[in-house]
């Protein structure tokens, strides 16, 4: 096992926009519509991620699982997911509003559609002058007044907004109404799911004329309706030091503002870890492998048998992992 770095799954999307090429200078592929988004690490069925470094390079990642279970995800992850990776990480290039939506919880989704729900974590990686997030509501909302609002086409008028700047991170919990505003590049982290409810698109169309469905009645059970201040998760940071952005029973985040070199000990973490180059250059080293340069915009897996790793560069990385579950 050796750090692992994966083939970028590029997403057609009709808000999509050219900062992935712009900001992170990738050729993107041929496409109809705008790329939206880039699925940097998944385990999702039909978008299974590829091994793109070393010797494994070719295998897909749950091929891999398959194979070295434990070795490579950790073995409180294995026991709790077995052949299924835990998280979807993405780049998402807002280039105009998104739909208004919501992700159902691992209660409903399981139910409803046999999958995990969608708790999820952004960081604003970059913003436009004027760009904002809505989260939640700004008011106590019940369903009808919830409906009331959206069949006159005012349901922004519910809805927190947050104006957003780089460096700013957002802790979504499923059931939580959102919508991401145009002008806006973030780094996702989010349970493997891909089920969407879309509440409200702004009346758009796609490039044959055609609007998107709407999940209206699906999404009423699947919104929490409380009022909520706590999304905003931004946390300093300092050189050279981990900071902790958000912790829950589905993934672990932190950020690390990287100037020269940084040890980091894993011997007491059961879980893969994930790095997300959002600025600079860095080189992973690991004992008895060969070092992996991760540069802007890349994801690099650490498999969980690395009890330790160097990181030398300048860069600034998110991390992530999976925490374990006390009983």
């Amino acid at each position: 096992m050796y750090p692992l770095k994966f083939k970028t799954i590029y997403k057609e999307r009709i808000w999509g926009g050219t900062k992935l090429e712009s900001d992170f200078g990738r050729k993107l592929p041929k496409h109809k519509e705008p790329i939206g988004e880039s699925w940097e690490l998944s385990g999702v069925d039909g978008d299974v991620s590829v091994v793109s470094n070393g010797g494994l390079k070719g295998n897909s990642l749950n091929e891999l699982i398959e194979i070295y279970m434990d070795e490579l995800v950790g073995e409180s992850v294995y026991r709790r997911f077995g052949e299924e990776f835990a998280l979807l990480i993405k780049l998402i290039d807002a280039n105009d509003n998104l739909s208004i939506q919501v992700h159902p919880d691992d209660e409903l989704s399981a139910k409803r559609h046999g999958a995990f729900g969608k708790t999820e974590m952004w960081y604003v990686v970059s913003a436009e002058e004027g760009a904002q997030l809505y989260l939640g509501f700004n008011q106590e909302v019940d369903k009808a007044k919830y409906m009331e609002y959206l069949n006159r086409g005012e349901l922004e008028k519910l809805l927190r907004s947050y104006p957003v700047k780089s460096g700013d991170v957002f802790f979504i919990p499923a059931g939580t109404i959102h919508a991401i505003g145009r002008g806006i590049l973030i780094a996702e982290i989010q349970q493997t799911s891909d089920v969407t409810y879309r509440v409200y698109d702004f009346n758009r169309v796609d490039s044959e004329g055609k609007s998107r469905e709407l999940h209206t009645e699906l999404a009423l059970d699947a919104i929490s309706y409380e009022v909520r201040n706590d999304y905003d998760v931004t946390k300093t940071p300092v050189l050279n030091q981990e900071i902790e952005l958000q912790s829950c029973k589905y993934f672990a985040s932190s950020t690390l503002l990287l100037d020269g070199v940084v040890t980091q000990n894993y011997y007491n973490r059961d879980s893969f870890t994930i790095y997300i180059c959002l600025e600079g250059e860095a080189t992973i080293e690991s004992s008895g492998n060969e070092a992996v340069v991760m540069r802007t915009g890349e994801t690099v897996l650490v498999p969980a048998s690395i009890d330790e790793v160097r990181i030398c560069g300048s860069a600034h990385i998110l991390t992530t992992w999976i925490p374990e579950q006390e009983g």
